[in-house]
């Protein structure tokens, strides 16, 4: 009864435009893991040889944002608009306000130092746009944001802040 009441005072008072714009924040997804930024562009030449290549220096940073809930990251999966995947095969415990750096090649995952090595020494994010997608263990979609270098890049280092 409350709602009706609230709306019939809403729509006589004039801001019934504002109630109804609120569904368009709906394409916010209710997660508490979000993709906080990306280094897309891994400084210095492209070189995705995994002994001399610079492909550990492309990485994104996701973070558990939730104010009490601790989030296991096995089974999330990050994809780039291509198709190309990276699933999290382990146990890796985010708690509130935490966060994990994806990185590209290989290395030694580490709690200790927020970490996690795709194992591939190929570049994911390319350098003049693409997009990044977060899915949980469910398949459902956490995040998702697209970029362009020219467009969300103006300082033009290869790193872009999404969610502060």
């Amino acid at each position: 009864m409350r709602i009706r009441t609230a709306l019939a005072t809403a729509a006589a008072a004039g801001t019934l435009a504002v109630i109804a714009a609120a569904p368009a924040q709906a394409t916010e997804y209710s997660s508490a893991l979000k993709i906080k930024g990306v280094q897309y562009d891994a400084p210095g030449r492209d070189s995705n040889n995994c002994s001399t290549g610079n492909t550990k220096d492309e990485y994104l940073t996701i973070k558990n944002y939730s104010a009490g809930t601790t989030v296991n990251l096995k089974g999330y999966v990050v994809k780039d608009a291509a198709g190309n995947k990276f699933t999290f095969p382990a146990n890796h415990y985010l708690q509130p306000g935490d966060y994990i750096k994806l990185r590209g090649g290989r290395g030694t995952d580490s709690d200790a130092h927020n970490v996690v090595y795709r194992q591939n020494c190929n570049f994911i994010w390319n350098n003049d746009k693409d997009t990044i997608y977060l899915y949980k263990s469910s398949g459902a979609r956490a995040d998702v944001h697209s970029y362009t270098k020219s467009g969300n890049d103006p300082d033009g280092n290869g790193y872009i802040t999404y969610h502060g």
